[in-house]
């Protein structure tokens, strides 16, 4: 029966209104319950207590029910109700339910004013989702008719669906993001494309159809395959432990019709457009023509329907390989990247007869990756593959017509601070030295660090922390405009901090309560973008021993930072320490109800 106290209260309370000639909410009653049994735990409605209906209305709420501000009168009216029902049926003492009820209307503006908050950032979140599926669905922003005929389309699909697209772009806005490469100039590039044994390949079985008959597929016929394979030198077999490549001239066929470089229709086949870009002495006219060649060949898009044999499933996973040699900043050995792909390949195919078909995928990813190297695509380094220069540039281009965000070093050398900073998220500290010291050398260091500051005023702490960073890299030059941002509490302790660094005048050491404000800042940074295990453990690289460790997380607690309790909280969870640990739970607390109080006003 404790189970159905919400639905048997809720009932009651209908009728005990009814009695009363009271409308109520018995919708926002049954929310109001709920969230009360699932969230707070609570056994029964007479378990509320002051304490209960803040934390209610002002986390639990705002946190599990998406509302609008106009919705705030209807649910503290339901709350209000609630109480009201406990206090005449006597399942809650009158002193009690009054104590309540002026906890509501203590708590109400405040409940307001975060409903309004959260209110805010949905709809804001609520508009970038939607211009994001505008963009991949073609509708340009600028089309307002446009863009009303997609939402009014939008709006009519069955719930569901609107649910799956929406789960389906966001969890592709935080995967299509890759980290930035440096770019090669496309002169080389082309060179390569040119020299690529790909194109030569393609350009002499091109050549050497000419204007020829076909099957009625469009296909060379089986003596025209033979010979070709003899004139070309492609007749010999591939061949690595137990698997054998007799296809790789129908490979280079069907690659060269899909990029246009043969034109196969009607039972005929003839030059097509493109065999002549490849041959230009343009180098983006080579380029344009040659990543159509590539993308078909490490796309191909054979069927599962149909019956894969090993070569034909390593071909199809062909980009996650080449995808994952982009992202790693050191080469890969190949026995790592086989290791990838069958663990990607055992999970997405039904195997059968997995033990052989094991032995038979790693022989056909050795055969791919050998291909990969002879057309120039990848390289040996060492012990391990890494892509060419060819390779990074055309894995790039497919990523980017993927919507991929795909950021060169040094394209942001022109940038403002904001742009610098939200950029820096997607690199390695080595690829961010160098963008930086490019941006750098493009500002004027006083503009520069004031750009910088007005980003430590107006962004949160990984931004704020970001900033600090770079505004160490600008030399003494800057001081009049550093010191002009002292007064801002923001910016005030990362100010004098430079200002030290600098030998300034003006600069001074940190007072114990800005240290540590600065310190839970940076954590609370490092938590915007890191696991918190991740995060504590890059925190305590320069904290100070354990011992004032603990010391200072027993006063973490009374900072006036909104994240304290955050980053006590993680490294309650992860210090390595189990006494300092501890006292970071507990200290945890102490800020939780140090903020409660705040809340209050007391």
């Amino acid at each position: 029966m404790a189970d159905n106290w919400v639905e048997s209260t809720a009932a009651d309370l209908r009728r005990w209104a009814d009695e009363r000639g009271e409308t109520v909410d018995g919708q926002g009653v049954l929310i109001l319950l709920g969230l009360a049994r699932e969230e707070m735990g609570l056994a029964g409605p007479g378990e509320l207590t002051p304490d209960g209906i803040r934390g209610l209305l002002l986390e639990v709420f705002p946190e599990t029910v998406v509302a609008s501000g106009d919705d705030v009168p209807t649910v503290l009216d339901a709350l209000r109700k609630i109480v009201a029902y406990l206090r005449d049926t006597a399942a809650v003492p009158a002193p009690d339910a009054d104590a309540l009820a002026a906890e509501i209307d203590r708590a109400g503006p405040e409940f307001a004013e975060v409903v309004s908050a959260v209110d805010s950032e949905e709809r804001a979140a609520a508009a970038e989702v939607i211009s994001g599926l505008l963009e991949a669905d073609g509708v340009s922003l600028d089309d307002q008719e446009a863009v009303d005929a997609w939402v009014r389309a939008f709006e009519a699909l069955p719930e569901a669906e609107r649910y799956a697209r929406t789960e389906e772009y966001l969890r592709q806005a935080g995967e299509l993001v890759v980290p930035p490469v440096r770019g090669v100039p496309l002169a080389e590039v082309a060179a390569a494309a040119r020299g690529s044994r790909l194109t030569t390949a393609v350009l002499a079985l091109a050549d050497w159809t000419g204007e020829r008959a076909l099957t009625e597929h469009d296909t060379l016929t089986d003596a025209d395959i033979e010979a070709a394979g003899a004139a070309l030198g492609l007749d010999t077999p591939r061949r690595h432990g137990q698997m054998e490549d007799e296809g790789e001239l129908e490979r280079l066929w069907w690659a060269a019709v899909e990029a246009n470089v043969i034109t196969a229709e009607h039972g005929s086949a003839s030059p097509g457009p493109e065999s002549g870009g490849l041959r230009s002495d343009d180098d983006a006219a080579v380029l344009a023509a040659w990543l159509p060649l590539f993308e078909a060949v490490v796309v191909p898009g054979h069927d599962y329907a149909d019956g894969l044999d090993a070569l034909e499933l390593v071909q199809n996973e062909l980009t996650g390989v080449l995808i994952h040699l982009y992202e790693q900043e050191e080469p890969t050995e190949p026995e790592i990247l086989a290791g990838a792909l069958l663990g990607h390949v055992e999970e997405a195919y039904d195997l059968s007869d997995a033990d052989a078909m094991t032995a038979l995928v790693r022989d056909a990813f050795h055969l791919e990756l050998a291909t990969l190297e002879d057309w120039g695509i990848v390289e040996r380094s060492g012990d391990g593959r890494a892509l060419t220069p060819l390779g990074v540039w055309a894995v790039r281009e497919l990523l980017l017509a993927d919507g991929f965000t795909a950021p060169l070093i040094g394209e942001l050398a022109g940038a403002r601070a904001s742009e610098l900073i939200g950029g820096l998220t997607w690199y390695r500290p080595e690829a961010a030295d160098e963008e930086i010291d490019g941006w750098l050398a493009a500002h004027d260091p006083k503009d520069a660090a004031a750009d910088l500051l007005d980003v430590m005023r107006t962004g949160g702490p990984g931004a704020r922390n970001l900033a600090a960073a770079v505004l160490h890299r600008i030399g003494p030059e800057a001081a009049g405009v550093v010191r002009a941002a002292q007064e801002h509490p923001l910016v005030s302790p990362y100010a004098a901090m430079w200002l030290n660094a600098v030998g300034d005048p003006s600069g001074r050491e940190l007072a114990r309560e800005e240290y540590l404000w600065v310190f839970v800042d940076t954590v609370s940074g490092m938590l915007e973008t890191a696991e918190p295990d991740e995060a504590v453990e890059a925190a305590l690289i320069d904290a100070p021993p354990e011992a004032e460790m603990k010391v200072m997380v027993d006063e973490l607690w009374r900072t006036d930072h909104p994240g304290a309790a955050d980053v006590l909280e993680a490294l309650g969870a992860h210090h390595p320490d189990k006494a300092t640990a501890k006292a970071a739970r507990t200290a945890a607390y102490k800020a939780r109800s140090a903020r409660q109080s705040a809340h209050r006003g007391v």
